[in-house]
């Protein structure tokens, strides 16, 4: 998997981990930030989030790298389960009409969760869609390690919702 993409463009796990095996340990409670923003498909988050750090300066190509290399903590089995879905990385989000203009959100999981795809979900759909925003991980980090941690937090949290795992039990995992 290219560590080196464009900003914008899919990062789509293959199920293969290029250069060894997965690791599949758990990071919660490796003492990062506030936990991973996470959105469902109405696209709601988090609420105004006070940040009283320097925000972190990471280049587009190394939060990109850091965002291909928290994928390769998916086990995998997992990797294998997930069905369209692609990854993108945008640098911040924007909330939309009628929402909270103080929205703040890590990651966003846009589409249909595997568990509630039925027979004719396959007929045309597009992609369901996990972006993780670039500024608010930066914002609530203070180190190049808690970056790398939370981008983690936040890619498995908005991939657990594409296996229908809501906000509720991610938190309870620690995953929240």
């Amino acid at each position: 998997m290219p560590a080196n993409l464009p900003p914008g463009l899919p990062i789509v796990p293959d199920g293969d981990a290029p250069g060894g095996p997965r690791n599949s340990t758990p990071l919660p409670g490796s003492g990062v930030g506030n936990g991973a923003g996470s959105g469902t498909g109405t696209g709601a988050g988090s609420g105004a989030a006070q940040f009283t750090t320097v925000p972190f300066e990471m280049s587009p190509e190394d939060f990109e790298a850091a965002v291909s290399d928290a994928l390769l903590l998916i086990p995998d089995k997992a990797a294998r389960a997930m069905d369209n879905v692609a990854i993108f990385i945008e640098d911040d989000y924007i909330p939309q009409p009628g929402e909270d203009p103080d929205t703040v959100l890590l990651g966003l999981y846009e589409g249909v969760p595997l568990t509630e795809r039925d027979s004719w979900w396959d007929a045309g759909s597009l992609p369901d869609r996990i972006t993780i925003f670039r500024q608010p991980i930066l914002d609530i980090c203070e180190s190049r390690q808690e970056v790398i941690d939370e981008v983690a937090i936040t890619v498995i949290h908005e991939i657990a919702h594409h296996f229908g795992i809501g906000d509720d039990r991610l938190h309870e995992l620690g995953w929240g």
